[in-house]
C-alpha cells in the first residue's frame, strides 16, 4: 500500500462542502480556572480554508457557496468530519451546517 502525503493545500472539498480550520478552545474559564483537555468544549468557530464548487442544481448548473476562503464561521456543534493534519485540527462541513459568518 502506498503512503499518501496530505497537506491543507492539497485538500479540495467536493460539492457544497467547506474545509474549516478549527479555532483553539479556551484554556481557562472567565473566573481564571485552567481547564484540562478532557473538560474543554469542542469549539464551534473556525476559519474557512477551502470551499467546494457548490451544490449541483437539477438543470446541471451549480449554486455557489455563500462563504469564501478566509471567512470566520460559526458551525453546528456536532456537524462535519474532524480531521487532524500536522498539529492542527480541521473539520469538513456541508454548507448547510454553517450557521453564520463571524465579523
Amino acid at each position: 500500500m502506498a503512503a499518501i502525503s496530505i497537506n491543507v493545500s492539497t485538500v479540495t472539498p467536493l460539492g457544497d462542502r467547506v474545509f474549516v480550520k478549527v479555532s483553539a478552545s479556551e484554556e481557562k474559564t472567565a473566573g481564571g480556572i485552567y481547564l484540562p483537555d478532557n473538560a474543554k468544549e469542542k469549539p464551534q468557530v473556525g476559519e474557512v480554508v477551502a470551499v467546494g464548487e457548490g451544490k449541483r442544481n437539477d438543470d446541471g448548473s451549480r449554486s455557489p457557496v455563500d462563504v469564501k476562503v478566509g471567512d470566520q464561521v460559526l458551525y453546528s456543534k456536532y456537524a462535519g468530519t474532524d480531521i487532524k493534519l500536522g498539529g492542527d485540527e480541521y473539520i469538513l462541513l456541508s454548507e448547510k451546517d454553517i450557521l453564520a459568518k463571524v465579523a
